[in-house]
């Protein structure tokens, strides 16, 4: 078993416990090239409540072609907040019938709109509006002082309760801000707040969304993320609230799209939209819902996607947990599984809402060891999160490369054509996972250098192995897989370290469409 926070993991331990954990990998791997009949626990989970066309159903719903934020202002150039209209959620995560409080805070005494909209695919609208609330009387709420940890947590006035209506699917939702009127008398200004419906149905793939890591990079007001203490950017120092709005994406590159949406638009909905175009029986969840592991065991594959670099130890026992009953597990993503995030509550007593950086994953494997003597002492330390993903956050852990087949046998290149050394050019990005776990029947199935600063060469391996039950475990190594998935509307493609991905790409959608349907028993 694999403790709950607390001491320190030293490698020896790591590689008993996983072992321990896991005894059919060293035993009795699954051939790889054969198609597995996994054997999870969803396979012996009721079926009640089964829904496999749900979302295909809600995707034949019309989408609404007016969905983006069209006026948008930052309080300072090269700023991050927009304060003429901003908002939070009280929740990550709601169910249906359950209630959500929005909280809204105007500049002026003005009056505001919320448009709340389901995203997905939908014709290829990408979101469909499923209702509009208000108008409502608009006030300043006040932005708080920095507590302790320089801790910024809004108390603020709900503007609306909402009880989500039971037809409405999982998905993530957006709230789009808008007030009726600006200063001139002919303009409005807009922002989103974001949130997750959940659901506990059995499904096929749980897209599981990285929002502790958005919150950790969240700005709001100005400079208050888990990088901005002045004790330094990567060390415990800092505290985070999701009791606040999400100012502008505030890393590689300005997208006005963002405010008010984490990161969700522009490193995960691309890939739900492409999911969803497919017709996949896919269900939505917030880190913060992986605690546990009892929603993953419904379902028969796990996403992380994007930049999900965050996770409660929690979460990691639970991921676990899911790939040793025969759940799938993918990483089509990079830097994750990086930080021990332990999750406390708010000041109210709502669970799973102040957040900060405890401490490296890796036990005393080198890079944790760099990052404790170089940013710590941390109070945490996590195992080797390769022996999970296959693969390690590597130093450097971010750059800009090619995405290079080194195995163009392996099933999942299947249809692509693609052949050895065959390159996708900027997939890698802007962070990534290297340094293959000692895992038997780990096969590296793409690897090349990343370019950190556009000069320095920093390796990358993509990988996969084999679970104890017929299924399987694959690192992507790439935050930019979804980028060459599908273009949803006013998506904007991202620039980092000299390099950028391309766009949808056929032969990134056939390994995408390989991995699940094999996951998933479609093949």
């Amino acid at each position: 078993m694999i403790p709950s926070q607390g001491p320190l993991w030293n490698r020896r331990d790591i590689i008993k416990a996983s072992l321990a954990s896991t005894p059919l990998l060293a035993a009795t791997p699954i051939a790889l090239g054969q198609s597995p009949a996994s054997t999870s626990t969803f396979e012996a989970a009721s079926q009640l409540g089964r829904q496999p066309t749900l979302i295909a159903d809600e995707n034949a719903r019309p989408g609404s072609n007016d969905w983006q934020l069209t006026r948008v202002r930052l309080d300072e150039i090269h700023g991050h907040r927009a304060s003429d209209i901003e908002g939070y959620c009280s929740r990550q995560s709601v169910a249906a019938g359950e209630k959500i409080d929005i909280m809204v805070s105007t500049k002026e005494r003005v009056e505001f709109v919320i448009e709340v909209f389901r995203t997905g695919y939908y014709g290829g609208a990408g979101a469909r509006l499923m209702t509009r609330l208000g108008p409502f009387p608009g006030k300043p709420q006040p932005v708080p002082e920095p507590g302790e940890k320089n801790l910024r947590e809004c108390r603020w006035e709900p503007s609306v309760s909402l009880t989500i209506p039971d037809d409405w699917p999982s998905g993530v939702y957006l709230g789009r801000l808008k007030t009726l009127r600006d200063k001139s008398g002919f303009g409005y200004w807009q922002s989103y707040v974001i949130f997750i419906v959940k659901d506990d149905r059995p499904a096929d793939i749980l897209f599981q969304c990285s929002d502790n890591t958005w919150q950790a990079y969240n700005p709001w007001p100005k400079n208050n993320s888990l990088y901005t203490h002045p004790n330094g950017n990567q060390g415990p120092w800092a505290d985070v609230s999701f009791d606040r709005p999400y100012a502008m994406y505030a890393q590689i590159y300005e997208n006005p799209q963002s405010i008010g949406s984490g990161e969700w638009l522009c490193f995960e909905f691309p890939f739900a939209y492409w999911l969803e175009s497919m017709g996949y029986d896919v269900t939505y969840c917030s880190n913060s819902d992986m605690l546990t592991p009892d929603r993953g065991m419904k379902c028969k594959t796990m996403l992380s996607v994007g930049h999900d670099e965050y996770w409660d130890i929690r979460q990691y026992e639970s991921v676990v947990a899911m790939r040793d009953a025969g759940v799938n597990v993918m990483f089509f993503s990079g830097n994750s599984v990086c930080w021990v995030t332990p999750m406390r509550p708010g000041f109210d007593g709502r669970e799973n809402r102040i957040i900060f950086r405890g401490g490296p994953y890796g036990a005393d494997y080198r890079y944790a060891e760099e990052r404790e003597k170089n940013f710590g002492p941390y109070p945490h330390r996590g195992p080797v999160e390769g022996y999970l993903m296959g693969a390690r956050n590597i130093s450097p852990v971010n750059g800009g490369g090619d995405w290079v087949c080194t195995k163009p046998d392996h099933w999942i290149f299947e249809g692509t054509g693609m052949k050895q050394g065959e390159s996708i050019p900027g997939l890698i990005g802007w962070e990534f996972h290297g340094d293959p776990a000692e895992i038997a029947g780990l096969e590296v199935i793409a690897e090349g250098t990343a370019l950190n600063g556009g000069v320095n060469p920093a390796p990358w391996h993509a990988t996969i192995y084999p679970g104890p039950k017929g299924n399987f475990v694959f690192n992507a190594a790439t935050i930019f897989w979804c980028q060459d998935l599908s273009s949803p509307p006013g998506h904007m493609l991202p620039w980092s370290h000299w390099s950028r991905p391309h766009g949808p790409d056929k032969r990134v959608q056939q390994i995408t469409k390989n991995l699940l349907d094999r996951s998933i028993g479609n093949r």
